[in-house]
């Protein structure tokens, strides 16, 4: 298996016992002892990131290079990592129903935070520690680790994967998050305990959308696992309609120049709210930064990788930050292990030695002078890792150290179901003589499920766990120190609607109460709808109010709906209300001076008959044919009356009787007064000798000549009634704010013929009146009907275009003042005249004074 990792040596031996030639190997390069080590039946590698350096010199190709060594400072938390996998084992090996009888081993390294160490370490966990060795084919061989735990981080991750995953090799990760390990094409052999970038990129921008944010800062370690989440979240952000004003990388390796300006970015920034995608180095870095120069207020957005980082509560600037972190959990006994150390157990592990002696300021064994000429402490055994406070001995927040854990739990369950058989007694009985090879455990791997101190391990098609995350919010105590609190649940595995669950509240940047605010552009209220502003993102907009008609019922609206067709927005245009339905009515002041009116020439039309009436036999009553002057008062009347039919709500049966009532009723007026008209000129005509015209023009024959006239009305009425009658309508368009109730004429032809038709007729009696204006006759109407058809062919020419011209009710009320205005023209020039002869002058209501009155004509 490590064939392409050795080289053949230029001896071989034969084996006496087999027979078979002996092949002696070499291993290139220099081994590197682990940090902690056990032999085993089965050994189980292990990866940290425990140092943040790997110390590198430039080769000068004469000589074989140094060793890889690391450099930096040590990380407390990986250090507990590692101590947390060494747990695991002997704790299984203690263990009398998970592989009893087989002991595990263990080959812990550092990695150094490297990928070149990474690398190397995945040479060496795959050939072993020996650099000679032999075998029986030519320098392959079988891994010496059955499966390996780590690394802390995506990159590294991958390094080794494209090492040891050609052969088999299964690794689980407590600690790698990149999405893109999920692609079983190209890492088949890889598994986590840690939920994937994928959900977390997911549950971030469901927060960030959860609280309003729509313009945020984003920064990212420049790595695979800063890069590959950040795009996962960009894309989720996007989705949700979050707008990112800046997305700045940066390499814990950049120049301090880089550093510098990915903090200018956020200072100057317009952004309030801050995703940060990045390991717990590069945060490191940029919050030291951050605190060089005094910047504004921001919120944090942190991802797991840092945001439960107990060494980093020490940046106060952060205070108030959120983030999502892997579930706190408890591991029973394993702080008393932690802390299960002494000087003497410690001198034993240089690992160990470099953190006691930099966690208690002294050196184990002999001390020496520093270069000032200061001999430094020696470590003398008061020393008590029981008062020590450091995240190597916090066990309050064991998150990503029971990753470690599961996964050293989930590699022992897949052995488990290899080398154990279950037998009838309810025995378990291992072999651990079996020769376990990685492939198998690799394929058992994917079949583990199982729960320890009450957590759930499995792994789905992918080989990530079910994601589930708490809320952690970084909050100041009363102390002034700042701490981890939960405040909320996110499980990927329910509806979207339902993962995110806020439990307590949150404390905020500046230690505020109040969710700050992070927007580019002020929300749309109600009424108004978004407009992107040119060249800037969506979330960059002005709030411009709806259009005429259209409505917004919601906060940053994009567009506006348009009200349904009887609908017309309200005053804030939130809502659409029913359109008011207008028409002209009884109760306004338009519809009852029209009332009044029509109600007024009624009752003086009645009066002036009641007058006639009584003065039926006098002169000027006789000499005006009463017959047709009662008609045509009858006929007035009618039409004073007919004009309330145009008042009122519309129906089928107004519209149908107010235009055939005011036809047929204007026609009967009009035949009277044309009756009259004739009746005078064949007065006239009768005088002359020798003539007998009033025997053709007596009474019956003007009763017809009315009849005749008006039953052609009615016969026009008739045929536009059963053809296509007036009907009332929703007006719609006149107005776009009301409705206006109508009646439409159904067939314009039959309403303008019935108005031609009238016209018609009030012309002819224009036109005979005027031309019997100046005959001889004491009580001659020629000349009042001569001005009464002027005063009425007057109103109905400037009828057309003011009804055409006229919106809404208006139209209605310019009929009805026409209606009224010419039945007035016709009362007072043919009737109030002779009122006020009968009822102021009645000495000249005589047959006397009509003789005189004809006598005086004939000689002029």
């Amino acid at each position: 298996m490590a064939g392409g990792l050795a080289l053949l040596s230029s001896a071989s031996a034969s084996s006496s016992a087999s027979g078979l030639e002996s092949v002696r190997c070499r291993l290139q390069g220099t081994t590197r002892p682990p940090a902690f080590s056990q032999d085993g039946d089965f050994v189980i590698g292990g990866v940290f990131s425990i140092h943040n350096y790997m110390y590198t010199l430039e080769h000068s190709y004469t000589s074989m290079p140094e060793p890889l060594q690391c450099t930096g400072s040590l990380d407390s938390r990986e250090l507990r990592f590692s101590r947390a996998m060494v747990f695991a084992v002997e704790e299984i090996n203690n263990s009398s129903d998970l592989l009893p009888g087989v002991t595990l081993g263990y080959q812990v390294h550092d990695s150094c935070t490297s990928v070149p160490m990474a690398m190397n370490v995945a040479f060496q966990l795959a050939n072993g520690l020996d650099p000679m060795f032999d075998t029986g084919e030519q320098c392959s061989g079988s891994a010496t680790v059955t499966a390996i735990v780590g690394e802390s981080g995506s990159t590294p991750t991958i390094s080794m994967l494209r090492i040891i995953g050609p052969f088999g090799i299964p690794q689980v990760s407590h600690f790698s998050t990149c999405a893109c390990l999920s692609d079983k094409k190209q890492y088949p052999t890889f598994f986590r305990t840690i939920p994937s970038d994928q959900f977390q990129a997911a549950a971030l921008a469901h927060l960030i959308k959860h609280f309003g944010w729509t313009w945020i800062g984003a920064v990212r370690s420049d790595s695979d696992y800063g890069n590959n989440g950040m795009a996962a979240f960009l894309q989720a952000a996007q989705e949700e309609g979050i707008c990112v004003e800046y997305s700045e990388a940066f390499s814990r390796t950049n120049p301090l120049s880089r550093v510098q300006r990915v903090a200018d970015v956020i200072r100057s920034s317009t952004a309030r709210v801050v995703v940060a995608f990045t390991s717990v180095v590069e945060m490191r870095i940029l919050l030291e930064e951050m605190e060089r120069l005094p910047s504004p207020p921001r919120q944090w957005i942190g991802s797991e990788s840092w945001v439960t980082d107990r060494d980093m509560l020490r940046f106060g600037l952060c205070a108030g930050a959120i983030g999502f972190g892997i579930q706190r959990s408890v591991i029973p006994s394993f702080r008393d292990f932690l802390l299960d150390l002494s000087p003497q157990k410690v001198s034993n592990s240089p690992l160990l030695t470099e953190f006691w002696e930099g966690a208690f300021g002294c050196r184990l064994g002999i001390g020496t002078t520093t270069g000032v000429g200061v001999e430094e402490k020696v470590c003398d055994g008061s020393e008590d890792i029981q008062q020590l406070q450091t995240p190597f001995t916090d066990t309050s927040q064991l998150r990503v150290t029971n990753m470690v854990y599961k996964a050293v739990y989930a590699i022992a369950h897949a052995i488990h179901s290899i080398v154990c058989e279950e037998r009838e007694n309810s025995t378990v009985n291992c072999d651990k003589n079996l020769n376990v090879k990685p492939t198998k455990v690799l394929e058992r791997l994917t079949r583990v499920n199982f729960s320890r101190n009450g957590y759930q391990v499995s792994f789905d098609a992918n080989g990530d766990p079910v994601a589930t995350y708490e809320l952690v919010n970084w909050q100041r105590r009363e102390s002034g120190n700042i701490d981890f609190v939960t405040v909320g649940l996110y499980d990927g595995s329910l509806p979207p609607d339902q993962r995110l669950h806020i439990e307590r509240e949150i404390t905020w940047v500046k230690n505020s109460t109040q969710v700050p605010v992070s927007v580019c552009s002020d929300s749309c209220p109600p009424g108004t709808r978004k407009a992107v502003q040119k060249g800037k993102p969506v979330c960059c907009y002005d709030c411009i109010q709806c259009a005429e008609g259209e409505i917004s019922n919601n906060t940053d609206s994009s567009d506006c709906l348009i009200c349904p067709e009887e609908y017309w927005p309200n005053a804030e245009r939130d809502r659409c209300i029913l359109k008011p339905v207008e028409f002209l009515s009884f109760h306004e002041v338009l519809g009852i001076i029209l009332t009044v009116c029509s109600v007024g020439g009624a009752c003086l039309a009645i009066a002036t008959a009641t007058v006639f009436y009584r003065h039926r036999t006098s002169a000027i009553v006789r000499a005006n044919n009463s017959e047709l002057s009662f008609l045509l008062l009858f006929s007035l009347t009618l039409c004073f009356l007919c004009s309330l039919t145009f008042i009122g709500r519309p129906s089928e049966w107004s519209c149908m009787l107010r235009h055939t009532a005011f036809g047929i009723t204007f026609v009967l007026c009009i035949s009277c007064v044309l009756g009259k008209t004739i009746v005078v000129l064949m007065a006239f005509r009768a005088t002359l000798p020798g003539s007998n015209v009033m025997k053709w023009f007596g009474p019956p024959q003007q009763r017809l000549t009315v009849v005749s006239f008006t039953f052609v009305q009615a016969l026009i009425c008739t045929l536009w009634l059963v053809l296509s009658p007036p009907f009332p309508i929703k007006n719609l368009t006149t107005y776009k704010e009301k409705i206006i109730l109508e009646c439409d004429v159904g067939s314009a032809i039959g309403f303008w013929a019935v108005l031609g038709y009238i016209g018609l007729l009030a012309l002819l009696c224009f036109v005979l009146a005027f031309l019997a204006r100046k005959l001889p006759d004491n009580f001659n109407e020629a000349k009042f009907i001569t001005f009464s058809m002027l005063i009425f062919c007057a109103v109905w020419i400037t009828f057309i275009p003011a009804y055409v011209s006229s919106p809404g009710k208006f139209t209605v009320a310019v009929e009805i003042f026409a209606i009224i205005t010419s039945s007035f023209g016709l009362f007072f020039l043919l009737f109030v005249p002779k009122c006020f002869i009968i009822l102021f002058r009645p000495e000249k209501n005589t047959k006397k004074q009509l003789m005189e009155k004809t006598s005086n004509d004939t000689r002029y």
